[in-house]
């Protein structure tokens, strides 16, 4: 959303019919939550529940020629408990925000052959790279690379098969693709205290409230329309706050945090939750280490657990960006933080998720089982 990038701006038609669409969903995966801990199909033979990710489940990928993310791997499989097979060193550049396509095959083939096969989720122990040509590393790691994750100019992108999926517990066995998150930071303390605050969320249940901002930037403020569904979705179970302003300052409580700004201002004046997500929908907040707008890593700095944007200018596409009433509806389910974010964005081709992958604030509210599944079949990514 660079200055001149709107010539391309959605049509009042489209958006209807998308934040129609949206909001089907979001009632869908309110109702799925709802009926889960009434609706356990019973266990197979020789089954066992599938309730959310663990660290069994998540594999870490360091870049060996990079001491910082030696540091980062290293914290977080101690933090975890990560299993030394799980933990995949590779080696490049540190010094650049974008690998090329060759470079990142080589990369990912190496990854792929190491690793285990019960891993269902990747942990990229890095801020920088973050991009590769014209996709997100997250959705390269997950997808590999897909031109159809790509956009020039202002076009849609192809669908994640993880949004609003709630039944897909085992990303891999099911759908043959790996989720990824960075564990994005640019010092060991500021690594530490966000794989700490995540870690301390576990089970936790935490009292907070969830911050909608509906600002002055109308190009950027396109989720502000379907804030009323997630207060209704939501209802007396989550606190929910929208609030017309450009800024939220001095909040005490804050386990969520969405806005649409370049520039969000005063965000370290706020109390952050463990296991708090926040964002801002922008242009460029996924480029962590080189933005002209506000990165993403600042939502970490300031106390958050998980954040998300974008590498590539998608314009104001509310698709390309985390449907708050998703993932709030999937992360009180008790899914895990790289759940529950993946679930909730519908075109993450060009955009990165950044934060504790495995940090689960509220208790499961019900388990799924194998045949749970909605018929997935398995598949290999490419």
């Amino acid at each position: 959303m660079a200055a001149g990038s709107f010539r391309g701006r959605l049509s009042t038609p489209f958006r209807r019919r998308l934040s129609a669409f949206l909001s089907l969903l979001l009632l869908l995966a309110v109702a799925a939550s709802e009926t889960l801990p009434r609706r356990s199909r019973p266990i197979g033979r020789g089954a066992s529940p599938l309730g959310p990710l663990d660290h069994r489940h998540l594999a870490i990928i360091i870049n060996a020629a990079d001491p910082l993310s030696e540091t980062i791997g290293r914290a977080y499989q101690g933090a975890r408990l990560i299993p030394a097979d799980q933990v995949i060193r590779v080696r490049f550049s540190p010094r650049t925000e974008a690998l090329s396509p060759s470079e990142f095959r080589r990369i990912k083939r190496a990854v792929d052959s190491r690793t285990p096969g019960h891993v269902q989720v990747y942990a990229l122990a890095w801020a920088a790279p973050y991009r590769v040509g014209c996709q997100s590393i997250t959705s390269a790691f997950t997808f590999g690379l897909d031109s159809r994750f790509c956009a020039s100019g202002c076009r849609t992108t192809a669908l994640s098969p993880l949004f609003a999926r709630g039944d897909v517990r085992r990303p891999w066995d099911q759908l043959g693709i790996r989720p990824s998150m960075l564990l994005a930071a640019t010092s060991p303390e500021m690594a530490r205290r966000f794989i700490q605050k995540g870690v301390a969320s576990d089970g936790t249940a935490p009292e907070g409230t969830a911050y909608l901002l509906s600002t002055g930037d109308a190009r950027r403020n396109t989720r502000a329309a379907g804030y009323g569904r997630v207060v209704a979705a939501m209802g007396s179970r989550f606190r929910v706050r929208v609030v017309a302003s450009d800024a939220l300052v001095g909040a005490q409580d804050v386990m969520a945090y969405f806005t649409g700004l370049a520039f969000p201002v005063g965000i370290r004046t706020n109390r952050f939750r463990p296991g708090a997500v926040a964002d801002h929908l922008t242009s460029f907040g996924g480029k962590l280490t080189d933005s002209p707008q506000m990165s993403a890593l600042r939502w970490l700095e300031a106390g958050a657990t998980g954040s998300y944007g974008t590498v590539v200018e998608p314009c104001n596409f509310p698709a390309k960006f985390s449907d708050p009433g998703l993932l709030l509806t999937y992360y009180r389910r008790g899914d895990t933080l790289i759940e529950s974010y993946w679930r909730s964005v519908a075109m993450p081709g060009q955009g990165v998720f950044i934060g504790e992958p495995l940090a689960r604030p509220w208790p499961v509210r019900g388990g799924l089982n194998p045949g749970d599944a909605a018929g997935a079949r398995p598949r290999r990514a490419r």
